[in-house]
C-alpha cells in the first residue's frame, strides 16, 4: 500500500507499559561490549552489581533506546524489506533506574517524500516516563522507506544532519567487537534475522549476518563514555547519531572524536574496509 500521509501523521501509541530489571540493563552493557576486560573496574560497574564491595549499577545512558523494546505509534504500512535505519537521537531528562515500571508515548512527527525513486523518510517520537509521569528519555528515530516514495507528501523541511569538526580529531578510541555480539545484542529486542541467520544475510545481499545498527550506536555511547564523561552515565544529556554502513561482528570500529565545550562530536569507521558507519554523531554533556 502507498503511504497515505494524513493517516501517518495522524499515528500515536500512548501508555504503553513496560518494565525492565537490573538482568536487562547488565544484559544491554554486555551486548554493546562493556565487560569484555574482567579486570576492568570501570566497565565492571555497568555489568556487575559488586559483592565484597558493595556499589550501585550504573545504566549506559542509551539503555533508553531497548528500555521499552517494540514501543512506537503503530503500523505504518512500509516496505519492511527496503526499510532502514536512519537516525536515532535520544535526549536524557532523568537517570534510569536499574528496574523500573516505565510507560511510553509514541507519536509521528514528520513525513517526507524524497521521490518515487528515491523512498521517504519518517521520523517518530517516543516519550519514556517513570511511574510518577516524570519524563526520562525522548527517543526521536529517522527511518528511511527506500520503497515508499511518491506519495505527493512534502519533500523540504528535514532537520540538517550535524557537522563535525574540520580540525584532526582530539581523540580516537578502537573499541573491537566480539564476533558472537550480534547474538548477544539481539537478546535486548531485536531478533532481525538479518543479524543472526547466515543464509538470511545471504539474501539481503550481505555475505554473513551484519551488527544491529542500535548495538554500533551503543558503542558509540561507550567511546563518549570513556573518554569524556569518565563513566558517569549522568554526564549525558543527548546522543545522536546517524547510520551509514553496517558493522560486521567481529570488526573494530575506530572512533574519532572532538569535544568543543559540552558538545562531543564523533564519527566511526572500520579501517579495515575504509567505511564510515556512524556519521554527524553528537553528544551533549552536562
Amino acid at each position: 500500500m502507498p503511504i497515505v500521509y494524513e493517516q501517518l501523521m495522524a499515528l500515536k501509541n500512548l501508555g504503553q507499559k513496560y518494565s525492565y530489571s537490573d538482568r536487562d540493563v547488565m544484559l544491554y552493557a554486555y551486548g554493546i561490549g562493556l565487560g569484555a576486560d574482567p579486570m576492568d573496574e570501570n566497565e565492571l560497574a555497568f555489568v556487575n552489581e559488586g559483592v565484597l564491595t558493595p556499589r550501585p549499577l550504573k545504566v549506559v545512558p542509551t539503555f533508553a533506546s531497548v528500555a521499552a523494546w517494540g514501543a512506537g505509534p503503530g503500523e505504518m504500512n512500509l516496505n519492511r524489506v527496503m526499510v532502514v535505519d536512519g537516525e536515532r537521537d535520544i535526549t536524557f531528562h532523568k537517570p534510569f533506574a536499574t528496574a523500573a515500571h516505565i510507560t511510553a508515548d509514541s507519536t509521528v512527527l514528520d513525513v517526507f517524500d524524497k521521490g518515487k525513486d528515491k523512498g521517504a523518510v519518517i521520523r517518530h517520537q517516543t516519550v519514556l516516563k517513570d511511574e510518577k509521569g516524570d519524563k526520562l528519555a525522548t527517543l526521536v528515530a529517522s527511518r528511511f522507506a527506500r520503497g515508499d516514495g511518491g506519495f505527493g507528501g512534502p519533500s523540504d523541511g528535514q532537520p540538517e544532519p550535524h557537522k563535525v569538526p574540520e580540525r584532526a580529531p582530539d581523540k580516537v578510541v578502537d573499541i573491537t567487537t566480539r564476533p558472537d555480539q550480534a547474538l548477544i545484542y539481539r537478546l535486548c529486542g531485536d531478533r532481525n534475522p538479518l543479524h543472526s541467520d547466515p543464509a538470511f544475510a545471504k539474501k539481503a545481499g550481505f555475505p554473513r549476518p551484519i551488527l544491529h545498527g542500535m548495538c554500533t550506536y551503543g558503542i558509540t555511547c561507550r567511546g563518549v563514555l570513556q573518554t569524556y564523561a569518565d563513566y558517569d552515565p549522568t554526564a549525558f544529556k543527548q546522543h545522536v547519531a546517524r547510520f551509514s554502513s553496517p558493522v560486521f561482528p567481529g570488526e573494530t570500529v575506530t572512533m574519532e572524536l572532538w569535544k568543543d565545550g559540552n558538545v562531543v562530536s564523533f564519527e566511526a569507521k572500520v579501517k579495515s574496509r575504509g567505511v564510515t558507519v556512524i556519521k554527524s554523531g553528537k553528544t551533549v554533556l552536562a
